[in-house]
């Protein structure tokens, strides 16, 4: 149901107790800097700007390989919050390599599982814009893709 990698990190969390899964959620966002974009990579589709519903400019950069693989960076403005910064991390690492069918058709349910309740009660835009964002992305590729295979 998810990518495997996603999957794991599902399960890590599942069995954290809420102050450590808390910790880990910090450490996951303070690692955010290393899913940005490197000198001299390409990528299939950038999208960079900055929405309504976050505190920064945050930027989605997607390569997808000769085997139909995803693989995602992110860059994010000093201003976005810790948790934006942690689904940055834990998104780039769990689905990278999966396809972006596989990554458009993901159900939203698995974040709940990551943050906890409580979190997600509090700050939902924030722990669901990462994916929203990554999803979009995803859509555009897979669009013109279709439009490049229909011409």
């Amino acid at each position: 149901m998810y990518p495997p990698k996603l999957n794991n990190i599902i399960e890590l969390f599942e069995t954290l107790p809420e102050v450590e899964r808390r910790e880990t959620l910090v450490n996951y966002a303070e690692s955010a800097p290393r899913q940005e974009p490197r000198p001299n990579e390409k990528f299939d589709l950038e999208d960079v700007r900055k929405d309504e519903e976050c505190a920064d400019k945050v930027g989605v950069y997607l390569q997808v390989d000769k085997e139909g693989r995803a693989h995602l960076r992110m860059s994010l403005g000093p201003e976005v919050q810790t948790l934006t910064r942690a689904m940055t991390s834990i998104l780039c690492k769990g689905l990278d390599g999966a396809t972006p069918q596989e990554i458009l058709d993901l159900p939203s349910d698995f974040v709940t599982r990551i943050v906890g309740a409580e979190l997600v009660r509090v700050r939902s835009q924030t722990t669901y814009y990462v994916l929203t964002r990554i999803k979009g992305i995803c859509k555009v590729y897979l669009d013109r893709q279709r439009a490049a295979a229909a011409a």
